[in-house]
């Protein structure tokens, strides 16, 4: 079964030699997801979950805007599989022809998957399996308002 994530920000958790790792967090079933993210999919998805414009489109942005002028859209995120430590995901999109909607699924890194997902205001489903290997308590993470990202532990 799937479940509706919100997405809570970019954190900042620490790796097992010390040193910092950017992190989406997502919140779906009463528990965090925290998915382990590069620095510039990080500013990404800050970007478009701030509002902030940015003066040139990012790679995300032009994407959807491609996607739409070619008469598609984003209408899903799925965040569907954990292997060896590593988020899978899907991107469901369609596109119309002749009248008749075509569905398509593209496999996608979460990150990438996400930073379209906040763009687009499309639901983001993670699985119950990916919950059970990967879901925190809440009460693992630093949410004070004053740290300005949340904090946690690898």
């Amino acid at each position: 079964m799937n479940h509706r994530a919100e997405v809570k920000g970019i954190g900042v958790g620490m790796d097992s030699e010390g040193g910092n790792v950017p992190a989406v967090i997502l919140r779906v079933r009463e528990e965090y997801l925290p998915i382990i993210i590069t620095t510039d999919q990080a500013q990404a998805i800050q970007l478009s979950l701030s509002g902030e414009p940015f003066e040139r489109p990012l790679t995300h942005d032009l994407l959807v805007e491609m996607i739409t002028e070619f008469g598609g859209a984003i209408d899903t995120i799925r965040i569907d599989d954990l292997a060896d430590g590593t988020f899978y995901a899907k991107i469901d999109a369609e596109r119309y022809e002749d009248g008749e909607p075509r569905k398509f699924v593209f496999d996608a890194r979460p990150s990438d998957a996400v930073a379209l997902a906040v763009r687009v205001d499309c639901p983001i489903l993670v699985s119950d399996e990916v919950i059970d290997d990967a879901g925190q308590p809440p009460e693992k993470f630093d949410l004070g308002e004053s740290a300005g990202d949340d904090e946690f532990e690898l």
